[in-house]
């Protein structure tokens, strides 16, 4: 009886892996020829996370800001390889300009809090990054 319940319950983990791998969609971010900025325009909803991959070289300035109407709309950066948000807007604020300390691709996650994913709710949004 316990082998069953334990059978059981990997095969419902299992299940469930798909579902939570669903919630996070990837994309590489390339600017347009002759530009250092672009404008994306898409939105999230419940749990969804997307997370934005950027090439930026060591010493140059990245610029994000992230506009919604949605309050609880937030974003991450995160350096190559590293563990931990370098910038949370969360705390921080929707918009920042960083140093890029090494060269690599950087990460944008954009992401509802838990209260309004929760809620199931959608949040459009306009997400600038700008090189220089």
């Amino acid at each position: 009886m316990r082998i069953m319940r334990g059978l059981i319950l990997g095969v419902a983990l299992l299940a469930a892996v798909p579902a939570v791998a669903d919630d996070m969609r990837r994309e590489t971010v390339r600017f347009a020829p002759g530009s250092s900025s672009s404008t994306i325009k898409a939105s999230v909803k419940g749990y969804q996370t997307v997370q934005y991959a950027l090439s930026v070289t060591a010493g140059q300035k990245m610029n994000v800001q992230l506009d919604s109407r949605n309050t609880s709309l937030y974003f991450n950066v995160t350096a190559p390889g590293a563990d931990a948000a370098m910038y949370n807007s969360s705390i921080d604020g929707n918009g920042t300009s960083i140093t890029i300390p090494s060269s690599g691709k950087y990460v944008i996650d954009v992401y509802l809090m838990r209260n309004a994913a929760r809620r199931n709710e959608t949040a459009s949004y306009d997400l600038t990054l700008y090189v220089e």
